[in-house]
C-alpha cells in the first residue's frame, strides 16, 4: 500500500513537472522567438495580433482538456479532412516562415551569455535530451 502511494506521488511529480517543462518551452518559445508579433506581421495582421494570441492559448486549453477527458472529434465525411489539412498546412507554413525569420536567435544568445564556445555542446544536450524524452515516452509510457 505504501509502495503504490509512493509510485502514486512520484508518478504525480513528474507529470506536474513535465507539464511544467513543457509549458515553460512553449512560452519560452513564443517570447523569445518573438512568434505571434512575427506572424501578424508576416500576414500583414498588426491589429489582429489580439486573435492570434488568443488562438494560441485556446488551442492550447482546448487540445489539453480534450486528452484529459479523452474527447474524440469525429468529422463528418473525407472532405472535412481536406478543409482541416488545409487549415493545418496554412498555420504550419506560416509558422515556418516565422521561425526561419528568428532563427538565428540561438547563435546570438550564446555569443552574449558567452557561450559561443559551447554552442555545439548547447545544441547536442538540446538534441539529446529531445530523442531521450521522445524514447522514454515511446518505449516506456505508451506501453502501460
Amino acid at each position: 500500500m505504501m509502495i503504490s502511494w509512493a509510485a502514486n506521488a512520484f508518478v504525480m511529480l513528474l507529470g506536474i513537472a513535465g507539464g511544467l517543462a513543457v509549458g515553460s518551452g512553449l512560452v519560452a518559445l513564443l517570447i523569445v522567438l518573438d512568434l505571434i508579433p512575427r506572424l501578424a506581421q508576416l500576414s500583414y495582421g498588426f491589429r489582429k495580433s489580439l486573435w492570434y494570441e488568443t488562438a494560441v492559448v485556446s488551442g492550447a486549453v482546448f487540445w489539453s482538456l480534450a486528452d484529459f477527458l479523452d474527447i474524440r472529434l469525429w468529422l463528418p465525411s473525407h472532405s472535412s479532412l481536406i478543409f482541416v489539412g488545409l487549415l493545418d498546412g496554412i498555420f504550419i507554413g506560416m509558422l515556418a516562415a516565422a521561425l526561419t525569420e528568428v532563427m538565428n536567435v540561438l547563435p546570438i544568445l550564446a555569443k552574449r551569455l558567452r557561450l559561443s564556445g559551447y554552442l555545439v555542446s548547447l545544441l547536442m544536450a538540446m538534441v539529446l535530451g529531445k530523442v531521450t524524452g521522445s524514447l522514454f515516452d515511446w518505449l516506456v509510457f505508451q506501453w502501460k
